[in-house]
């Protein structure tokens, strides 16, 4: 199976290509993919990292879990303590939901239907901080502030997790009808221990900490980036000079502007894409979203990507989360495994539920 699949790999790109231009064009764009994308990636990962470590130590997680509490029952059918599953995902990536449910008094917090549903709730604001920071720094790129449409996604991608979960409880309901679950009980908070230190010392370690936490994600998404984002690169440009392929970065086939245009209907009517190109981030928020991010500035340097593009792109982006390469193993971990497939269709249509509110809110905000 991979020889057959390596082999359709080398007719596919080098029939058109030329094997040499091929493997030249895979490197060179790998290359400056980490060298342009990546580190920036990871220090807005190491700035996002150090703010949460802040909010974190200094009580403002607490407060903002305190004020979320309430509306967790009405929107998500979820006890107030998943309130914490949401900021730890934003401030982090979607694995940060099972240090969670690794706590014993937090799952006690849940009825048995009600503890799988946290896969689809905290994949749904994983990278949230980062994807956000990301977006409105490209400000710099298109030349316009980008700080409004990027909230209008957060705000999509919100919407996007409530259908994503409450779809998702359908099933877990049936799943789990004949169980009594665990029962309802507060959850305890440990406090930090400010007698121990000083603010200035708890201020240090916090952003330290926080920025080192930010190191080793912007680390971790570097194989994704490197190999998701350069083969979708290459399934989405052309050749960048009129005399052929030459080998140079970001040369390919654009085989999904090709698949672009013929879905361009459906993406302009649901998301009100102004370009085929732009599928392509979609596509690869399915895997990583980090990867997804490393597509964004070249889409602003070639003047495909509009301002309601990026509400969507990042409403998609943040509800999706790469959740086809973490759904499985956070699910088994939850102790679901036999709902991964529900949980999968479920947070599909949550995040084109999530794309489609983002068109929708942006062209609202846009007649005012």
């Amino acid at each position: 199976m991979l020889l057959l699949f390596l082999s359709f790999f080398l007719f596919l790109f080098g029939s058109q290509m030329g094997l040499g231009n091929m493997f030249k064009t895979i490197m060179y764009t790998a290359h400056d993919l980490l060298l342009n994308t990546v580190f920036f990636i990871m220090a807005v990962a190491v700035l996002t990292g150090a703010l949460s470590g802040l909010l974190s130590e200094f009580g403002v997680v607490r407060l903002l879990n305190k004020l979320l509490s309430p509306l967790m029952k009405p929107l998500y059918d979820l006890p107030g303590a998943a309130a914490i599953g949401i900021i730890t995902t934003y401030l982090s990536d979607n694995p940060a939901i099972l240090t969670l449910v690794k706590d014993r008094n937090f799952i006690r917090c849940f009825k048995q239907y009600q503890l799988p549903l946290m896969c689809n709730l905290g994949t749904s604001f994983g990278m949230g901080l980062m994807l956000t920071t990301f977006m409105i720094a490209q400000s710099a790129i298109a030349g316009y502030s980008l700080l409004i449409p990027v909230l209008i996604g957060n705000l999509a991608a919100f919407f996007g997790s409530v259908i994503s979960v409450r779809i998702m409880s359908l099933y877990t309901k049936k799943a789990f009808r004949n169980t009594t679950g665990f029962g309802e009980v507060n959850l305890p908070i440990q406090e930090s221990s400010f007698h121990e230190k000083s603010v200035f010392e708890r201020f240090m370690d916090a952003t330290l900490e926080g920025g080192k936490n930010g190191v080793d994600l912007g680390l971790s998404i570097i194989p994704g980036v490197l190999i998701i984002s350069t083969f979708i690169m290459m399934l989405t440009y052309g050749p960048t000079s009129p005399e052929g392929y030459s080998g140079a970065a970001y040369e390919g086939i654009a085989v999904l502007p090709w698949l672009g245009e013929k879905l361009f209907w459906a993406l302009k009517v649901l998301f009100g894409f102004t370009s085929p190109e732009l599928i392509a981030f979609p596509l690869t928020s399915l895997g990583s979203t980090g990867a997804a991010l490393a597509l964004v500035p070249k889409f602003i340097a070639d003047g495909t990507l509009m301002p309601n593009d990026v509400a969507v792109l990042t409403a998609i982006g943040m509800c999706w989360s790469g959740y086809l390469s973490t759904h499985v193993a956070m699910m088994d971990s939850l102790g679901s495994r036999n709902l991964v497939g529900k949980a999968i269709f479920s947070h599909t249509i949550g995040g084109i539920s999530a794309g489609i509110i983002a068109h929708l809110l942006y062209n609202l905000i846009s007649l005012n």
